[in-house]
């Protein structure tokens, strides 16, 4: 008897901890006495009840039964006790504290000879872990399916020579390629348009080395005469054994992309020429000084010539002298013209190998008078043997000219004897920066992160380009502008920009 007993109660050990590790709990129910007549500590635990506190009535856990569920469990209950048939059921548990669980539960009748109810016995178990992880599956397979869905237009796979095996565009794909008319060739056997012969080699590199790679933008040809770009992105495949197979990739639609990117730039273009036209109309005076000053120098020195000339005898040195000084400020004033005319003229943007020193002197030398008119000392610190930068020379002198006249306007509110403008170049590690620095009023810190917006402005008359297109322009040539306070007081513009490899001058 006792042998007997030890196996029994090692037996519900073993089924207690079988329950505890399935999150299982047990549970009978006497149909002649309506009570519950067996329920494990694994159901006491999944419905937050006590054991030593709690009755093991259907009252009890049913009040842990989730409100919006209760009536379907009680109805469920009836059901299955009036046709003495298997249940099986899914619904929620709320604790004391408020978390919720759920629960599926399962019945089985035990009937007697006659075919009587006399039990119901049944099993509940926790799968609240198992809903959540369903539920965070379900909302990934939703965001791969929004993401597929949106985020490209072919999905493609290519063996271990580059060769493509397989294409799939999406539905509505307009002027897609004729099926299967890819299949077998590598990527550069595919015709395109206008190929980047350094961005190729570069690219096959990449397949070469077995590398993953994002954004690769291409021109084909369209049935209507036209062009349509692509941008593909792939990433290798291995094997088990590690052995490189192939690649597997997506490739997105960016026509419309690059039509809108293409009017955006002939707009900024379009913004660039308005706002240097503008910015040298608010200099018509100090133009016509610097063309002015020479024209005179030259009208002087003409006279000068006659004079000496018309001497007895005729001073053929003093003569010579003046012509060689006529030809000098002719010079000069062709220079100015010359540079107001780049800065006026519209014309595509170029990639010229720009010295920046000499980009800045011109600029200097162009608004010389009205700093002069505006009692505002400029001074200069540009540092030695800069290398050369590659872009727009009459942009990147636009984007000084603003900032130059931005700073003169600046300092117009403080004392004549604190006019400072300083005009500084530095070699920095990946290129040339560039800074403009006042002494005027500065900005309140506020405006800090709204001086580059379009039609912000803080003069009273302003339109609010000239930041906006300064900062677009130095992000076209891969650059980076930037405003800072100039302490004690005033204002800092600087703008760096990448070199071109041994440039230095």
């Amino acid at each position: 008897m006792v042998e007997r007993t030890a196996k029994v109660q090692r037996s519900e050990r073993y089924l207690a901890e079988t329950q505890k590790l399935t999150h299982t709990g047990s549970w009978a129910w006497d149909a002649r006495s309506q009570k519950v007549i067996h329920c494990s500590e694994e159901m006491f635990r999944i419905f937050g009840l006590n054991p030593q506190e709690h009755l093991p009535t259907r009252k009890n856990f049913r009040q842990r039964v989730h409100p919006e569920d209760r009536n379907k469990v009680d109805e469920r209950f009836a059901r299955v006790v009036n046709e003495r048939d298997d249940s099986f059921d899914e619904y929620r548990v709320v604790l004391p504290d408020g978390t919720v669980k759920h629960v599926n539960s399962s019945g089985h009748p035990v009937l007697d000879g006659n075919g009587e109810l006399i039990e119901f016995i049944g099993a509940a178990t926790d799968v609240t872990e198992r809903k959540r992880a369903e539920e965070a599956l379900r909302e990934s397979e939703e965001r791969f399916r929004t993401l597929v869905q949106f985020s490209f237009d072919v999905y493609w796979e290519s063996d271990a020579q580059h060769r493509f095996i397989r294409q799939e565009f999406a539905e509505g794909i307009a002027d897609p390629p004729a099926p299967g008319s890819e299949i077998g060739k590598t990527r550069w056997e595919v015709p395109y348009l206008e190929p980047d012969a350094e961005a190729w080699r570069k690219h096959r590199e990449t397949l070469d080395a077995h590398l993953p790679f994002r954004d690769f933008e291409l021109a084909r040809p369209a049935s209507d005469g036209g062009k349509r770009y692509i941008s593909v992105s792939g990433l290798p495949v291995f094997d088990k054994a590690g052995r490189f197979i192939g690649y597997r990739g997506l490739a997105r639609r960016i026509t419309e992309q690059k039509r809108a990117e293409e009017a955006l730039r002939d707009m900024q273009m379009k913004l660039a020429h308005a706002n240097r036209v503008a910015t040298m109309s608010q200099l018509s005076a100090s133009i016509t000084h610097e063309v002015n000053q020479p024209i005179t120098a030259a009208v002087t020195y003409a006279l000068a010539a006659r004079r000496w000339l018309s001497a007895e005898p005729p001073n053929f040195h003093e003569v010579d002298d003046a012509l060689s000084l006529i030809v000098k400020e002719g010079n000069r004033a062709g220079e100015v013209v010359g540079r107001i005319r780049a800065l006026i003229k519209k014309a595509p943007a170029r990639k010229d190998a720009v010295e920046i020193n000499d980009a800045i002197l011109e600029v200097i030398a162009l608004t010389r008078t009205e700093a002069a008119n505006n009692s505002v000392a400029v001074r200069t610190q540009l540092a030695e043997g800069l290398p050369r930068v590659q872009g727009d020379r009459v942009q990147l002198q636009q984007v000084l000219l603003n900032l130059i006249i931005n700073a003169i306007e600046a300092m117009r509110d403080v004392g004549e004897k604190e006019r400072e403008l300083l005009i500084s170049s530095r070699n920095e590690p990946d290129g040339v920066s560039v800074e403009v620095r006042d002494s005027g009023p500065g900005f309140a810190p506020a405006t800090l992160d709204r001086l580059f917006e379009a039609f912000y402005t803080t003069k009273p008359g302003g339109l609010g380009l000239g930041l906006s297109i300064c900062r677009s322009i130095i992000e076209a040539h891969n650059g980076r502008l930037w405003a800072s306070a100039n302490l004690p007081r005033g204002a800092s513009f600087q703008f760096a920009l990448p070199a071109i490899a041994n440039t230095a001058s």
